[in-house]
C-alpha cells in the first residue's frame, strides 16, 4: 500500500490552479474508443500484451491477497475494466514488478503503465507521463488507539505531535506543507518501517491516503488475536491530489488510456468499482489541518 507520494512544496496547489492533470498526455488528434481498439496493439511495449506494473507486496483495498491478476481490489478491477473497454482480453493483461520509488524515475520503462497509487505531480510529470485521474485522493491520520491525538486533533493540536512517514510520499508532503508540525517529521525508507515506528511509539501518527489508512487501522496494525491496535483519526479535505497511471515520458498509449478512463467514468463503471472497493471511506470524519 502506498500513500500519495512526493516531497515537493506546492505540488498539490499547482494541480488546483491549472484544473487539469499536469502530467496527462496530449494527443495531436482526438482518439476514439474505436480507433484506440485498432491502435493499441501497435502502442503496447509487447504487441498483443498490455503490460501493467505494480509493486510487491500490494495491499487491500487496492489489491487482494497480493495477487494483482485476480481482478480483486480497486486497482486490479480498474485495470481489467480499462483493458476490456479498450478491447484487450483479460488473458492478454500481463503483470510486472516495479518498485514504487523506481517508477517515476526518468528513462525507459519496461511496462506500458504502472498502477501503484502514484500521485500525478508537476515534478514527476517532468520525466514521466501520467494518465487522467482514476482516483481522487484524501489524506488521513493513523495513530495507536491510546495516543492523545485520537481525541485532541484540532489544527493547533496537530502541530505538536511527532509525525513520521515514508520518504517521497505525498503523505509526508501533506505533513510538511499543511500540518506544519513543530517537530520535523521522521522519514523512513518504507511504509512498513513507518508502521513499525508507530507501533513502537517512536512517532505519534502517520499520514496516508484514506483507503490505505483504513486497511492499516483495521487489518494491519493488530495484536496476536487480530484485534486492531490503531485507529483512523480522520481524513483531510481533498487538496486536488489524484492518482494517475504512469507511463514512460511521451508514451502515445496514454492518450488512448485517457479515452478509456473517460468512457469508464461516463458509463458508470468507475463509480461501481469505487462503491464496491472504496465505498466505506466516505464515512471517515473530516479533519481540518
Amino acid at each position: 500500500m502506498r500513500s500519495a507520494r512526493l516531497v515537493l512544496a506546492g505540488i498539490l496547489g499547482a494541480s488546483l490552479l491549472t484544473g487539469v492533470s499536469v502530467g496527462s498526455a496530449s494527443a495531436t488528434s482526438a482518439p476514439t474508443l474505436a480507433s484506440c481498439k485498432t491502435a493499441i496493439a501497435s502502442q503496447e511495449i509487447s504487441s498483443g500484451k498490455l503490460t501493467v506494473a505494480t509493486d510487491n507486496p500490494v495491499y487491500t483495498p487496492w489489491f487482494v491477497n497480493n495477487k494483482p491478476s485476480n481482478g480483486q481490489g480497486y486497482e486490479s478491477a480498474f485495470v481489467y475494466a480499462l483493458a476490456n473497454i479498450l478491447g484487450v482480453a483479460k488473458t492478454n493483461v500481463a503483470w510486472a514488478y516495479e518498485p514504487f520509488d523506481s517508477s517515476y524515475t526518468p528513462g525507459h520503462k519496461s511496462f506500458d503503465f504502472d498502477i501503484n497509487e502514484i500521485s500525478d505531480t508537476p515534478d514527476r510529470a517532468k520525466v514521466v507521463t501520467f494518465s487522467d485521474s482514476y482516483y481522487d485522493v484524501n489524506q488521513s491520520i493513523i495513530a495507536l488507539k491510546g495516543n492523545k491525538i485520537v481525541t485532541m486533533h484540532s489544527a493547533a493540536d496537530l502541530k505538536g505531535y511527532q509525525f513520521g512517514d515514508q520518504i517521497g510520499t505525498t503523505g509526508l508532503t501533506y505533513i510538511n506543507q499543511y500540518i506544519k508540525p513543530t517537530k520535523p517529521a521522521r522519514v523512513y525508507s518504507t511504509l512498513d518501517q513507518a508502521v513499525a515506528a508507530l507501533q513502537s511509539k517512536q512517532i505519534d501518527a502517520i499520514v496516508v491516503d484514506t483507503p490505505t489508512g483504513q486497511y492499516m487501522a483495521s487489518s494491519q496494525i493488530v495484536d496476536a488475536k487480530n484485534n486492531p491496535l490503531a485507529t483512523q483519526v480522520g481524513q483531510f479535505p481533498s487538496v486536488g491530489e489524484h492518482y494517475g497511471l504512469l507511463f514512460q515520458k511521451g508514451n502515445a498509449l496514454a492518450a488512448c488510456v485517457n479515452v478509456g478512463i473517460a468512457a469508464l467514468k461516463a458509463n458508470g463503471t468507475l463509480t461501481a468499482i469505487t462503491k464496491k472497493w472504496l465505498g466505506i471511506y466516505t464515512s471517515v470524519p473530516t479533519l481540518q489541518p
